[in-house]
């Protein structure tokens, strides 16, 4: 059989074997038929909030954040749309803030692409500064004693105001929510203390788990410190269409919103697979190998031990070069020294949370990478290069006369696999 890939900004065609293959995608949810008008009856008639015409005043000062260029957020429809019901206060009492979390800082030719020109031109839109102690506020501290920042401009706002979508997330449980606030516009200790190995180590970090998760249960602790927030969120199809919309309190609102993606996006199986072939969903999210191990995660969940997992991921911006992912994975000279660095006390580094699940999955299994990355950085980053899929699963399956059982995720982490 042909499948389609999900990879870059259009698809990558692999042939498998029919008899032996399983393809596990989301169930299909049709986008809705007038997005607009869901959008705005959807921030009319909010959960546990009143509307937000009912209480906002002209002389209020706003902010309004949305996520970065690796999010998959129709920012360009959702944001013009919520700032129409917002004409009633001028636009310079009004902020866009965007979620970088610990990413690099949007162009503003990014920036225009993903608000529209327009937006850009007539509101003030800036980039999360997580290192910048001016542009943060300490809120109490994280369980470990680390403080617990968040930005300044969201803080001292009269009106804060939450945007994204919701998919499964491989240790948070679900994006969205309160995601927005921390990680999104969160101090870069306060992202280290909350992602660090402790917490990504425990089970309850994983896909679809946010009650009882106690790394999702601190990053909520920690948002609602602030204040309030009303929340704007929304589910997307593989074709990037909006599903469900979920407005109001930014806790029953998202709670509603990860009900209606879990009977979607989640799928259980009886078995692991010999050999799981994902995505990461394609362009933007696939844009570096940082992100492209919550590919890896998806997969990783229905593989056998000792199995093979091949991640295509086109990486247009690297792991990225230099970034803290990169040089730690260039410092370790394997996935155990990496795990073994991290858990030396006192060891602590940006990004290591995706070197750590990367290495907890080459624990599990074999990992190849399809990219645009050279050999030399994959190799660097302790996985093998995959130059055609096709061929590299008939040469796995070989030892298995035929018996090689094949999972195959095209959208990646739109679809999350788990064994019963």
């Amino acid at each position: 059989m042909n499948v389609n890939l999900a990879y870059g900004q259009g698809h990558l065609t692999v042939d498998l074997p029919d008899s032996q293959t399983t393809v596990i995608e989301p169930t299909h949810v049709p986008g809705l038929s007038d997005e607009r008008a869901a959008v705005i009856g959807a921030i009319e008639n909010p959960l546990g909030a009143r509307p937000l015409r009912q209480w906002i005043k002209p002389a209020d000062r706003i902010c309004i954040t949305f996520t970065d260029i690796t999010r998959a957020t129709p920012n360009e429809r959702l944001i013009p749309w919520l700032l129409d019901q917002l004409k009633n206060v001028p636009s310079e009492n009004i902020t866009l803030l965007n979620q970088l979390g610990t990413h690099r800082p949007n162009t503003r030719a990014e920036l225009e692409k993903m608000l529209t020109p327009e937006v850009v031109n007539h509101y003030r839109v800036i980039n999360h500064e997580p290192e910048n102690p001016d542009a943060l506020v300490q809120f109490g501290t994280m369980r470990d004693g680390a403080p617990a920042l968040v930005n300044r401009h969201f803080v001292e706002a009269n009106v804060r105001i939450v945007t994204g979508f919701i998919e499964p997330h491989f240790f948070a449980g679900f994006s969205g929510g309160i995601k927005g606030i921390v990680p999104g516009i969160a101090g870069l200790k306060t992202v280290m203390s909350n992602h660090g190995a402790k917490n990504i180590g425990e089970p309850n970090s994983t896909f679809g788990l946010t009650e009882g998760n106690r790394l999702w249960e601190e990053l909520r602790d920690a948002a609602l410190r602030v204040g309030p927030a009303f929340l704007l969120n929304v589910s997307l199809n593989d074709q990037r269409q909006i599903t469900g919309v979920f407005a109001g309190d930014i806790i029953a609102a998202h709670k509603a919103g990860c009900e209606f993606v879990k009977k979607s996006a989640m799928q259980q199986f009886d078995a692991p697979f010999d050999i799981v072939l994902t995505t990461n969903s394609g362009y933007p999210l696939d844009l570096n190998l940082y992100q492209g191990v919550k590919g890896m995660s998806a997969g990783a969940r229905v593989v056998k031990p000792g199995g093979t997992l091949i991640l295509a991921c086109e990486c247009r911006e690297g792991v990225p070069a230099n970034s803290p992912l990169d040089q730690l994975l260039r410092s370790a000279k394997s996935p155990e020294e990496i795990l073994t660095m991290l858990a030396t006390p006192g060891f602590v580094r940006p990004e290591q949370w995706q070197a750590q699940i990367q290495a907890l999955i080459q624990r599990k299994a074999a990992v190849l990478v399809y990219s645009s990355l050279s050999d030399e950085t994959l190799r660097a980053a302790h996985l093998t290069p995959c130059h055609d899929i096709s061929a590299t699963i008939k040469e796995v399956s070989r030892p298995l006369n035929g018996r090689a059982r094949i999972a195959v995720l095209p959208q990646g982490p739109l679809t999350i696999p788990y064994l019963a």
